[in-house]
């Protein structure tokens, strides 16, 4: 069978929306990263007396708008989809689409692929508990699908009339950035012309909390949470849970120019691999991790020394952040002293599967503003992170591309590149 490639489209990013403990929109969360906020503390929406580990990136006071969802819909659905939906509106919004209205575009034209990496963890755990105490009988008909990582694309699909591809990548802490990756294509190889992605979770719960703990991957600095993530630090003992939501529109390109849309950016590479090396444990000379980023350059037809940003996936834990920082070294030779690099993760924890969508907004803004976020609680640099991490202070330059690493538990990694408009 003859197979013909087709020339590959432009991928444009036209959308952004975003919630993490930074705050609930663009405009605060982004604000916020460039002064450098922490958005660590002391968990709120859960008893955690009994918890080894009490703080967490949590989205303070969120209530999802009645106009997203009507109010008797909402205990029908856990709180990651909550979140997928408050903030893929803003995203829809932001790109100068109106509810169920695309533009002129076909809405079978028009999809949905977000990475989640565990679903409805505390749903889970309540309907549990009432099982035990109230019977079989008073678990909830909604149980199901409250729980699936999927709903967050059905719903978001439904209520927005979006007839083309739904679905959800489970890839761990690499979802929402696999999910990306795979959205781009479905752009660049012309089967959609808009799509939504990114990613959302919420697992804060006794189980997800406990189970983490126990295998000594978070931090336990409970008494200073906003000094807790402290990414390539010598202080640094593990991560902090997060929750929160990251939304891109990926549009073709030429048609978002036509139709006169503010472009922030355009996806130009992406790249993944698997380390092969061990379920949890990162390689440590970051084979893998160099091999989507070497991928990544190679789909985007760049120079490493044409990157000039790495929001780094710098989750604070001693294995990973060398692991990270030697792949880096590798990918990009001399040019990596050259490189800025920031974990936003120092001010947000980390989102697990939702990661790769807030670190590729922030990259986003970052060619788009011209400002790199720092990496706070960087105090003590660890000898062998030896790269130029912007500690503890945004600073104002004007780069080219980005990239953005995700890497998650049983070895799997992705690498994106973004390109500032107009270069």
């Amino acid at each position: 069978m003859l197979v013909i490639m087709k020339e590959l489209k432009r991928v444009a990013i036209t959308g952004l929306g975003i919630s993490c403990g930074l705050g609930q929109n663009l405009k605060e969360v982004w604000a916020n990263a460039i002064e450098g906020k922490p958005g660590v503390s002391l968990i709120e929406q859960l008893n955690t007396e009994n918890l080894a580990v009490k703080i967490a990136g949590e989205v303070k006071n969120f209530q999802l708008s009645n106009d997203i969802l009507p109010e008797k819909e909402h205990a029908r659905y856990d709180r990651f989809i909550h979140l997928g939906l408050h903030s893929t509106d803003e995203a829809i919004k932001d790109a100068g689409f109106e509810r169920k209205d695309w533009k002129g575009y076909d809405p079978k034209k028009v999809g949905c692929i977000l990475g989640v990496g565990m679903g409805g963890f505390p749903f889970i755990e309540a309907q549990h508990s009432i099982y035990l105490e109230r019977g079989p009988r008073r678990v909830s008909p909604f149980f199901i699908p409250s729980i699936i990582p999927n709903m967050a694309s059905g719903l978001i699909t439904i209520q927005y009339d979006m007839k083309g591809i739904n679905y959800t990548i489970a890839s761990a802490c690499a979802s929402a950035a696999h999910a990306i990756s795979t959205a781009a294509m479905e752009i660049q190889t012309g089967r959609h012309e808009v799509m939504i992605t990114g990613g959302t979770e919420s697992v804060l719960s006794d189980m997800t909390i406990m189970g983490f703990a126990n295998m000594k991957a978070l931090s336990r600095r409970n008494d200073e949470p906003e000094k807790a993530s402290r990414p390539f630090d010598l202080g640094r003992d593990g991560f902090i849970m997060g929750e929160g939501a990251g939304i891109i529109v990926l549009e073709d390109y030429d048609k978002a120019k036509a139709r006169g849309a503010k472009i922030y950016a355009e996806v130009v590479g992406h790249g993944s691999s698997s380390d092969a090396y061990h379920i949890t444990a990162p390689h440590p000379e970051g084979l893998g991790a160099f091999e989507c980023m070497k991928a990544s350059l190679e789909m985007a037809d760049i120079k490493p020394e044409q990157v000039g940003y790495i929001n780094a996936h710098g989750t604070s834990t001693p294995l990973g952040d060398i692991g990270e920082t030697n792949a880096i070294k590798k990918a990009f030779g001399d040019h990596a002293y050259n490189l800025h690099v920031s974990s936003t993760k120092s001010m947000t924890g980390h989102l697990l599967g939702a990661a790769g969508g807030i670190e590729s907004v922030f990259c986003a803004m970052a060619l788009h503003t011209g400002d790199l976020p720092p990496t706070i609680n960087l105090d003590n640099q660890d000898p062998e992170c030896d790269l130029n991490y912007i500690a503890n202070k945004s600073i104002k330059k004007q780069v080219d591309y980005a990239l953005n690493n995700s890497f998650g538990f049983g070895g799997t990694n992705c690498s994106l590149i973004l390109k500032r408009e107009g270069v």
